[in-house]
């Protein structure tokens, strides 16, 4: 499999001031996104999970380079876009495009659909005037509008129809790559499956490659080929969609699939809950060793001394537990 996109060790850090009480203002950095490496192969989606405040949006912007990274590598088709100016990254805009989460504050509401997907093909100087029209036109029909849709404004559409326009105009500079950040999260349950199985539809259709954001751990299942599950800015684990929820090694993942409801009733009323005790530590003073260690029953001195480092256990399945040191092959990020 061909690797579109490397990330490596990659971080965002916010700095912050704050009055202290004593000392005037006291300057700290807010951790966001903290040493985080994984790939990401053509024509997969690589879901992405964790509680709110654990930095998947803030790593998804960090990729797509609307946040400069703090440090690190984000490599994009074999290029090292890490260190480039706006005016450089032109080129890589047309192949990379971002679904945002609410897709109503995401479209302007003073242009109408066709002048907001016809903004993303600006760049494209070998489509004329008609051409870009008669494409809106294809690209709103790919989604599932019709032309009539063209000529109106965001606030004369349902949340779930928005968010097809969002999608249209990611398609509209035909983009390899898309950054689809919590895009259902917004929208009725009802809707929410008609838009993923759009997703999906799209993926085949046009060879497209997703970075899938979101809560809803039964939906990323069912869209991902990968997992990947993030805690306080890091990646604690990562493997195959169907080895991660059934066979989770991180005391923190096995928490959360221990939440993915089941169809069936009777085994529904069987399956144990986990649930972990405490509140998420804070990104500006996270504790040291493992990030989990001060909610992690199964924590010892090495968890709270000593970081653990991100490697493969068994074939393809990645974690960053010390209770699985013993079981640890060489180094290597996937």
């Amino acid at each position: 499999m061909n690797t579109i996109l490397s990330v490596k060790n990659l971080k965002k850090y916010f700095p912050i001031k704050r009055e202290g009480k004593f000392f005037g203002v006291k300057h700290d950095v807010l951790k966001a996104v903290d040493d985080v490496s994984f790939d990401i192969y053509e024509g997969e989606t690589l879901g992405l999970v964790g509680e709110s405040g654990c930095g998947k949006t803030t790593l998804g912007r960090t990729i797509m380079r609307l946040y400069d990274p703090t440090g690190g590598k984000i490599i994009f088709k074999g290029d090292d876009i890490t260190e480039l100016d706006q005016k450089q990254l032109h080129p890589y805009r047309k192949d990379m495009h971002m679904i945002f989460q609410d897709p109503y504050a995401s479209l302007n509401p003073r242009m109408t659909v066709s002048e907001i997907i016809m903004e993303s093909m600006i760049n494209d100087t070998a489509l004329s005037a008609s051409q870009r029209k008669e494409k809106v036109l294809e690209l709103l029909d790919l989604v599932g509008l019709n032309s009539d849709h063209a000529t109106r404004f965001p606030h004369e559409f349902s949340g779930g129809q928005r968010q097809r326009v969002g999608i249209a105009r990611s398609l509209a500079a035909n983009p390899k790559f898309i950054v689809c950040d919590e895009p259902i999260s917004a929208l009725d349950v009802s809707i929410q499956a008609q838009v993923v199985n759009l997703l999906k539809d799209l993926q085949k259709r046009l060879g497209l490659t997703y970075l899938f954001i979101a809560h809803d751990l039964s939906m990323v299942q069912y869209i991902s080929d990968r997992v990947g599950v993030m805690y306080l800015g890091r990646m604690v684990e990562l493997a195959s969609s169907e080895e991660l929820y059934k066979s989770p090694l991180h005391p923190y993942t096995t928490a959360l699939m221990s939440a993915v409801p089941v169809p069936d009733p009777d085994k529904e009323r069987q399956k144990r809950r986990i649930i972990v005790e405490g509140e998420v530590p804070s990104p500006i003073n996270p504790p040291s060793g493992c990030a989990f260690n001060t909610r992690c029953p199964r924590a010892t001195d090495k968890c709270r001394g000593v970081a653990p480092s991100f490697t493969e256990v068994t074939p393809n399945h990645f974690v960053a537990c010390h209770l699985f040191d013993n079981e640890k092959k060489e180094e290597k990020i996937q």
